[in-house]
């Protein structure tokens, strides 16, 4: 179950990020995401000038990964049928690089955080963040039912 939310929220966040990138609101999207970490995180001047460089970097980095993971998972969702078993080794070999390579990103930018924010704020930081991707779940699931009653009428 845990795996299956962890890919939702991944395929919405990236969903969200392609469409913004396409969409005029994509600038209204990215003030909503720092008006909200900042006001979370209660950070100072001096602390957002350090902190957003940092935070950004590491999402277009997650990110990236987390495209690459989603590539090879369509990829052998497609595939399944005809791959060999050296074919699904290597696959599941590259999934699992992924996944430690994300894990390494994590650490990395745990031990930046807190060159930058007090322990306080690095741990708010963790709390906002699921809670941002729970706020873009919520809008997600509430347009999607939106749409849904619209056909239905």
């Amino acid at each position: 179950m845990k795996s299956g939310a962890c890919v939702l929220i991944a395929l919405m966040s990236l969903s969200i990020i392609s469409v913004s990138a396409q969409n005029p609101n994509r600038e209204r999207l990215d003030s909503y995401r720092i008006a909200f970490f900042t006001q979370k995180l209660k950070l100072t001047p001096y602390e957002a000038e350090k902190f957003w460089p940092l935070f950004n970097d590491l999402q277009d980095r997650k990110i990236k990964i987390q495209l690459g993971k989603m590539q090879l998972n369509r990829k052998i969702n497609q595939e399944a049928a005809t791959l060999s078993d050296k074919e699904m080794t290597e696959m599941g070999d590259k999934l699992i690089e992924l996944e430690v390579m994300e894990a390494e990103l994590s650490r990395t930018f745990h031990k930046n955080f807190k060159e930058v924010l007090p322990p306080e704020k690095v741990l708010r930081l963790y709390q906002a963040e699921t809670q941002y991707k729970l706020l873009l779940l919520n809008e997600l699931k509430d347009r999607r039912q939106e749409k849904g009653s619209n056909f239905r009428r």
